[in-house]
This record gives structure tokens, C-alpha cells and sequence, in this order.
């Protein structure tokens, strides 16, 4: 057997591991992308169109490996069409990763080769930042591409959508304590926020001018200490955060930390949090929070806010109106309680049935 036939078969057998995980998760495209001159290697995954042209951030993590790095565009860019379906805004599902290397220096001409790739989709995938990015890199980004949002206020932007991602969360969490409770109140209770980056540390700042009581986690050091300065939150080891006899648990930093190990720890009511794909797996993890009592607030409905920003840059919405849609979060929440009740089912997936409902609706249209 040759060495180009070895090739080829090695070829064929990721290939096949690939398309494995892409179908069942119905995706439109996924872009792999490679620049052997700056270093840069990434996915971009285009989940749904129907609505609009997909939109979704720009993230670079250190993944273990390349399926990790697959598996998380995929998750992201899914989790993206049902955002912007169920906040009602005419865009679609997608995500890009970058896969980090503390070799690669990330420098301007990086950037601009990743704004090329994103171009180069024309108009398919829309851009913006997300972990590991900032408006100062989209401000780079679009000079190669005008598929591009989240730019800075001096690039003619609308900034950081963070505050606006922490809002919402804000309502969304509210939303839930008014279904568990009776009353909206955040007076005295207990919230264990897990990460404190730009949403977590606004997150906080929400809870607190609200009467909470705000205990706080993150592996990075310096966020915890200026979050605990600004706001008065107890500090506690990441792995304790689960353990904490606590109203609500509200994960802020990476998704899957809802797992079956966290499960059977937590002692709170409600979980609501601006991490992405919080349920490690939501056929399975939806159901057990259901079946122990815990309130969960999906993350793709009560995190929207931060693409409704970026939503109003695409479409130049007034601020009026961007609001309208952000302050939705809060009877869209309680919407979907109803709808999980009513049907007995996870809120979960009472919440993807509703996103669903409106693109099947658009493709009918069409």
C-alpha cells in the first residue's frame, strides 16, 4: 500500500468523524480556515439562514484539540439561530472559533486575514467579538469585510454589547424569580454568579443595587478583585460555587458547568446565567433539573440581549426600539414557563419549540 494510499484513508476516516458530528445538528456550511503566513486556523459554522444572514461572535480558546474546537462552533452557532429566532429579530445561527496557540502572534495582519475569511462567506456569517475578542479587533476585522458588528462607537458602532448582555440576563433572572416566587423582589437573595468577566461583573452590579446577596468565582484573579471591590461580593474557589446554599445559580463563564455531577450539588431554585449551552446535554440535563425542582431560564433566551445590540447595528435600529426588544426578554421568559408547564416538558426545550415555531413559519413563507 503506498503512502498517498495511508493519505487518503486517514483523510477519510476524519472525514467521516467530522460529518458525524455536523449532520445531526443540520447546519448549512461549516468553513474550516488556515493561514500558514500569520498562523491562524479556525472554524466558522453557519447554522440556519431562514431569518436572516447568521450572526454570531468570534471566539479563541485553547481547545484540547480539534474536534473540541468543531464541537463548540457547532454548539455556539445552533445556540445562535434559536437566540435570534425567539427574540424575534431577522437573523440566523452561526459562530466562528479560533483555535489559540501562544506561539501565533495576534497582530493586525491576523485579524485582517480572519476578516478575508469572514468576507469571503459574502454576507453569510456576520462577525463580532466574543471570548478572547473586543471591539478593538472587529475594528481591524472590518477593514477586509463589511459583515462585521459589535465595532467600536468610533468605528460608528454601538461598543461593547456586554452591558446590554448583562441586562438582559438581569430581567431574565428577575423573570424567574417572579415565576418561582410570586414576586420579582431580589431583596436577600443568595445568587452565586460563576465568572465575572465584562457580563458577569455588570451581572453583579445589577444584583446588588437590587438587595442580593452576591457570592462570586473566576479563574482569573484580577476580575474577582475588582468585581468584590466595586460591588461587595464574597469571593469563593471555583469548585465550592456549586456547593453554596444559595436562590439561584447563574453560570457566566463557559458552558456545560449543568452537568450530571453539578446537578446533584446544587442546592438552589433557579438557574439563570449569560453562559452559552449551560446544559452539558440538554436531552438529558433538562429533564433532571425538571425532575428536581430547579427552575432553569435557557440561556439563549435571557442571554439575547448582546445580539439584539449588534442586530441594531445591522438594521440601524433606533434605541427606542432596540430597548423594546431587550425589556421582551423579561414576558418572553415567562412565556416560556408557561408553555413548559402547560406541556410538561423542560423549559429547554419549550424554549427550542418556540424558536423552531418561527423559523418553520418563515421557511413557509419562503
Amino acid at each position: 500500500m503506498s503512502a498517498e494510499t495511508n493519505v487518503i484513508k486517514s483523510v477519510e476516516k476524519r472525514d467521516a468523524r467530522v460529518f458525524e458530528m455536523i449532520e445531526p445538528m443540520e447546519h448549512e456550511q461549516v468553513m474550516f480556515f488556515y493561514d500558514k503566513e500569520t498562523g491562524l486556523k479556525g472554524i466558522i459554522a453557519v447554522h440556519n439562514t431562514v431569518l436572516g444572514p447568521s450572526l454570531g461572535g468570534c471566539r479563541i480558546w485553547n481547545y484540547e484539540n480539534e474536534s473540541d474546537a468543531l464541537w463548540d462552533v457547532l454548539r455556539l452557532s445552533r445556540g445562535m439561530t434559536f437566540k435570534s429566532s425567539i427574540s424575534g429579530i431577522n437573523l440566523g445561527g452561526g459562530k466562528a472559533v479560533i483555535i489559540g496557540n501562544p506561539k501565533v502572534k495576534r497582530d493586525e495582519a491576523f485579524w485582517r486575514r480572519f476578516g478575508k475569511f469572514v468576507d469571503s462567506l459574502n454576507g453569510k456569517y456576520i462577525t463580532a467579538e466574543d471570548v478572547g475578542t473586543s471591539t478593538d479587533v472587529m475594528s481591524i476585522v472590518m477593514q477586509e469585510t463589511k459583515h462585521v458588528t459589535g465595532k467600536p462607537l468610533s468605528a460608528g458602532g454601538t461598543g461593547d454589547p456586554s452591558p446590554f448582555t448583562a441586562y438582559g440576563v438581569f430581567l431574565g433572572l428577575k423573570a424567574s424569580v417572579k415565576e418561582s416566587t410570586g414576586s420579582d423582589s431580589l431583596e436577600g437573595k443568595k445568587v452565586a454568579v460563576q465568572g465575572v468577566g465584562h457580563v458577569g461583573h455588570d451581572l453583579v452590579g445589577h444584583l446588588t443595587k437590587a438587595g442580593a446577596k452576591v457570592f462570586i468565582t473566576d479563574i482569573n484573579k484580577a476580575n474577582l478583585d475588582a468585581t468584590a471591590k466595586d460591588f461587595g461580593a464574597t469571593v469563593v474557589e471555583p469548585n465550592e460555587i456549586y456547593d453554596l446554599d444559595v436562590d439561584i445559580y447563574s453560570p457566566c463563564a463557559l458552558g456545560a458547568t449543568v452537568n450530571n455531577d453539578t446537578i446533584n450539588r446544587l442546592k438552589c431554585s433557579i438557574i439563570a446565567g449569560a453562559a452559552n449551552n449551560q446544559l452539558a446535554d440538554e436531552n438529558i440535563h433538562g429533564h433532571m433539573l425538571k425532575d428536581k425542582g430547579i427552575l432553569y431560564a435557557p440561556d439563549f433566551l435571557i442571554n439575547a440581549a448582546g445580539v439584539i445590540n449588534c442586530y441594531r447595528e445591522v438594521h440601524a435600529l433606533t434605541e427606542d426600539a432596540t430597548k423594546a426588544l431587550i425589556e421582551n426578554i423579561y414576558p418572553r421568559t415567562l412565556e416560556i414557563f408557561k408553555k413548559a408547564k402547560a406541556e410538561n416538558i423542560p423549559t429547554q426545550e419549550a424554549a427550542i419549540k418556540l424558536a423552531m415555531e418561527r423559523i418553520e413559519a418563515a421557511k413557509g413563507k419562503k
